[in-house]
């Protein structure tokens, strides 16, 4: 899935009306599985000046690249993480763990190729599955689709939940970020 539903699905699920550090939390769990890309990716691409080709076709299934990713993305780790602020009865390290985890959950079944090592670091095994949340020769056409549309559902239940200005922009952006490039390429590619 694309990082802003992450944000979007996360948000929905933990973030707390008027427990701003508990939110917060949620937000940062929901983009930490995918932090390493976008650092890796941004110092190849804006610091190094690689192409985008050598970065995604090459570097990302590199064996260094796909290390960090069985990191961040295990939910042996994440679980484990978890348990320890369920324990502490931290609702912070909940929403924060939990928002990652839920992260997890909506990339197992949306990656093919680039399917991660979710399971390290017991196993090595990535689950190849038939649907991709982007490659349209994986039911990425349709996939997409549902995505936006549970995206710009759950955005109407945080613009409820959420009265004050300041998170509802947040929430727009957002959702804006998400849907807005979605919309665009469904006009000019049908």
């Amino acid at each position: 899935m694309n990082t802003p539903a992450h944000l979007v699905f996360g948000l929905t699920a933990f973030g707390r009306l008027n427990q701003t550090a508990v939110t917060i939390a949620a937000l940062i769990g929901s983009f930490l599985p995918d932090l390493s890309l976008y650092l890796m990716a941004g110092i190849c691409l804006f610091v190094l000046g690689m192409p985008p080709q050598r970065v995604f076709d090459e570097l990302y299934f590199s064996d260094a690249w796909q290390q960090v990713f069985a990191i961040d993305n295990s939910f042996v780790l994440w679980g484990i993480a978890l348990a320890v602020c369920l324990w502490r009865r931290s609702a912070k390290g909940v929403a924060l763990t939990g928002a990652a985890i839920l992260h997890l959950m909506f990339d197992f079944p949306l990656h093919h190729d680039d399917a991660r090592r979710h399971f390290w670091p017991i196993s090595n095994w990535v689950f190849e599955s038939p649907y991709s949340y982007w490659d349209r020769a994986h039911h990425g056409g349709v996939i997409s689709w549902i995505e936006n549309a549970l995206v710009a559902v759950m955005a109407v239940v945080l613009l409820m939940r959420f009265r004050a200005v300041r998170p509802r922009i947040g929430i727009a952006l957002l959702a804006g970020m998400q849907l807005v490039p979605f919309i665009v390429f469904s006009i000019m590619f049908g």
